[in-house]
């Protein structure tokens, strides 16, 4: 028997097919967080022609997927570094950093725990407070960075509150940090769709403090997680270095390095995924505050968390019923700190979210 709290998370739509008899191609991913408008329009109607990049390895440093991905998120091509999706990073981070114990904020994605995990450490969570409205406290935070914690991680925008850090703020935990000798890891997978990406995203700090490491990717906001692209921006030349050494050569294919440099330049396209996102948010919100038994946490990202007030419905009812009609929502009780009374969505094309907010608000009223 498969349990639902035992998965069901955005890429699980072959599962779901097989439990709930939906094909999966009549399934609408509300799970995913992935970009509505698909992959760059540039990008499709360009990649096959360099179909025969395939018959050469790829350029061992990718320096020009790396110049191309420092001119889009302004840092030096020095301190990028490209992997085989965010998870490689990850991954190689902590095999050479090794921490023995991590602060995690959360709830968050569970991928930063079994990291740790796997490198031989332990995780500990600093919990973000639903009263609070999921924000994090700087103070209380500094009281949980104890002498023996060796790594803080930040997913920022955090999946799932939909919560940010700006980064006036993210300097002063920075400065926290560096005083007690712990790197900090930000994942700004979500950066790209707030609503002002500059008052979030950490990069420029990494010119002026060598205790961070910020990953990115492309599977979110460029409708790419198939091509496994990820990067990470770091200004520790001796990290970058080690990281380098230690990586697999060739982990990146050539048509995915490629893809990657014709996405970054896609200017229309990143523009267009803002505007969308940015007016979906404001009024499927404005939607869900008017429709009864819920609480709305306010979001930053392309994602929305939801409470159900509602006492006879639970995270489950309201997966079912969605399901029931093609469309994946996100059951939160999985995650750290939540229970079944949260689900979470992303925002889609608008006459989707319409009809996902129809099926919700029908259970509630």
């Amino acid at each position: 028997m498969v349990r639902h709290s035992d998965h069901f998370h955005g890429s699980d739509l072959e599962t779901i097919e097989k439990i709930y008899n939906i094909k999966k191609e009549n399934i609408v991913s509300f799970a995913a967080n992935v970009n509505p408008l698909g992959i760059s329009p540039k990008l499709k109607e360009t990649l096959s022609e360099q179909i025969d990049s395939i018959m050469s390895y790829p350029d061992r440093e990718y320096a020009s997927l790396r110049k191309k991905i420092a001119e889009y998120v302004n840092a030096d091509i020095e301190d990028v570094i490209v992997g085989n999706g965010s998870t490689e990073l990850i991954s190689l981070f902590i095999l050479i950093k090794h921490p023995k114990k991590a602060l995690i904020v959360g709830p968050t994605y569970s991928e930063y725990e079994r990291e740790v995990s796997l490198g031989g450490g332990c995780s500990l969570y600093y919990r973000l407070e639903e009263e609070d409205d999921f924000r994090i406290d700087i103070k209380s935070l500094d009281n949980e960075l104890k002498s023996d914690v060796d790594l803080l991680v930040i997913c920022n925008p955090n999946n799932p509150t939909s919560s940010a850090i700006t980064r006036s703020d993210m300097r002063k935990i920075l400065d926290i940090c560096k005083k007690k000798g712990i790197f900090v890891m930000v994942d700004e997978t979500y950066v790209e769709f707030t609503e002002d990406v500059q008052k979030i995203t950490c990069v420029p700090l990494t010119r002026y403090y060598n205790n961070i490491v910020i990953l990115r990717g492309i599977s979110k906001f460029f409708a790419a997680p198939g091509l496994r692209l990820g990067y990470a921006v770091c200004g520790n030349g001796d990290l970058l270095k080690e990281m380098n050494q230690r990586k697999n050569p060739w982990t990146i294919n050539s048509l995915a390095a490629i893809a990657g440099e014709i996405m970054f330049t896609d200017e229309d396209y990143i523009s267009k995924t803002r505007r969308l996102i940015s007016k979906e948010r404001d009024r499927v919100c404005q939607i869900l505050k008017e429709c009864p038994n819920i609480k709305v946490f306010s979001p930053t990202a392309n994602f929305v968390l939801i409470k159900i007030l509602k006492d006879e419905v639970s995270s489950m009812d309201l997966f079912e019923a969605a399901i029931k009609k093609g469309y994946l929502i996100r059951d939160c009780s999985t995650f750290p700190f939540l229970d079944n009374k949260f689900i979470r969505f992303c925002f889609m094309k608008p006459e989707q979210n319409d009809a996902l907010i129809e099926v919700l608000c029908s259970i509630l009223k």
